[in-house]
């Protein structure tokens, strides 16, 4: 199904048919392609495939029939021109940005980032002569205040990790925009089902295909979404020439996890938001945090920019660190792991393990205190999920 095919079908539909192609078989479930190379049927073919000519596979480093499909359906659900399929979501965060910025240029990025997004941001980046500054994601003027002649980029996530503060998207790009810079929205929180970062003015959308995509906990990948010119042009050469390509067979996996994203999606923000709200009312819980409730700070930019609350949610457990390993212990259907989007519901305690390497001052700074635990909600029954957390913080309470 084309891109022409697909106008005026719903997300749900999409998500099912967009970019499927199939081989002369006409199988039923999209074909896994693990081939390296490509034959071209005479030198003349080969040849215009490497100037560009004529389209075409040529390497799977560079391109691979799997792989495309799932590019072309991610880019049909989220409303991208087009997709690039990465190795993990990592590969898609350093490729998003360094494919775009050389020596002399400068970056602003919001200060509440996911831990290896920091790395990039404020070391990585740096070594290669490209200035960075950290805002306050929230406050606008000093997104502003941050911009220079030679800023070309601007990155956020919204929702942040793990703290799940919300970052105003559209008027950050309309910042970015009038300062001729480019704005990056890493959207793996919110999902394409609760957010469209495209349309709400961002330049490029960023996801760990890990996470919510593959929704299943079994294989690494990421994509990078924008238009037409950015992903050819721009990152395309960029992924040839540094190997961080998607595996097919990964590929295949994401691609079948996007025909149940948006109901394994909703269903799980249920789950989340039944337990955010019989959290919020336990003794052992300082604050819950959850976009879709009415006492998060940021209620009305929640509810301007995502149709739903997504599917983590943050507790501050009291008792601190000891409070919280007391409450991760006591759980019962809950697994201990840093991952999140998965199936089964899964429970981090960020300082200690993704946002570890942090300073205690900048955790402190980003609102990550050591009572704090990042709730993935999973596919159980949301019963079930709010009498584990419940009989958890009863744990903690007890002492």
């Amino acid at each position: 199904m084309t891109q022409n095919d697909i106008k005026g079908l719903r997300p749900r539909t999409i998500a099912v048919h967009a970019g499927t192609n199939r081989s002369q078989h006409g199988e039923t479930s999209e074909a896994i392609y693990l081939t390296q190379g490509f034959v071209y049927p005479d030198a003349e073919t080969a040849k215009r495939r490497f100037t560009g000519e004529e389209d075409g596979f040529i390497y799977a480093r560079y391109g691979n029939p799997t792989v495309r499909m799932f590019e072309d359906r991610i880019a049909a659900i989220e409303g991208a021109q087009c997709a690039f399929g990465t190795a993990s979501g990592m590969a898609a965060v350093n490729a998003a940005l360094m494919c775009q910025l050389k020596a002399g240029d400068h970056l602003v990025a919001a200060r509440a980032l996911f831990g290896s997004c920091l790395f990039i941001v404020e070391t990585l980046l740096p070594r290669f002569g490209i200035a960075t500054t950290l805002v306050d994601g929230t406050d606008l003027d000093a997104w502003r205040a941050a911009m220079r002649p030679e800023t070309k980029c601007a990155f956020i996530e919204s929702p942040a990790n793990p703290t799940l503060e919300l970052i105003d998207v559209a008027a950050v790009a309309e910042i970015c925009h009038a300062n001729g810079a480019r704005l990056v929205v890493d959207n793996v929180f919110a999902t394409p089902v609760f957010q469209r970062s495209l349309d709400l003015g961002a330049d490029v959308v960023i996801y760990s295909a890990t996470k919510h995509i593959d929704g299943q906990g079994r294989c690494l990948g990421g994509v990078v979404l924008g238009t037409e010119k950015f992903i050819r042009d721009e990152l395309e050469p960029f992924m040839k020439h540094t190997g961080a390509a998607l595996s097919p067979f990964n590929a295949w996996v994401m691609l079948k996890g996007l025909e149940t994203l948006d109901l394994r999606v909703r269903a799980q923000a249920v789950g989340a938001s039944a337990v955010a709200d019989a959290a919020a009312g336990h003794p052992a819980t300082v604050r819950a945090i959850y976009p879709g409730r009415d006492d998060h700070p940021q209620r009305a930019l929640a509810k301007a920019q995502m149709t739903g609350g997504g599917t983590v949610v943050a507790l501050e457990v009291k008792g601190g660190e000891a409070g919280a390993f007391r409450f991760l212990n006591a759980l019962q259907i809950m697994l201990i792991s840093n991952n999140l989007g998965d199936s089964k519901s899964l429970v981090t305690h960020p300082t200690t393990t993704t946002h570890q390497r942090l300073s205690a001052e900048q955790r402190a700074t980003l609102g990550i205190n050591d009572g704090l635990v990042r709730i993935s909600c999973g596919l159980e029954d949301p019963e079930d999920l709010v009498a584990d957390v419940l009989r958890a913080l009863d744990a903690v309470a007890a002492g």
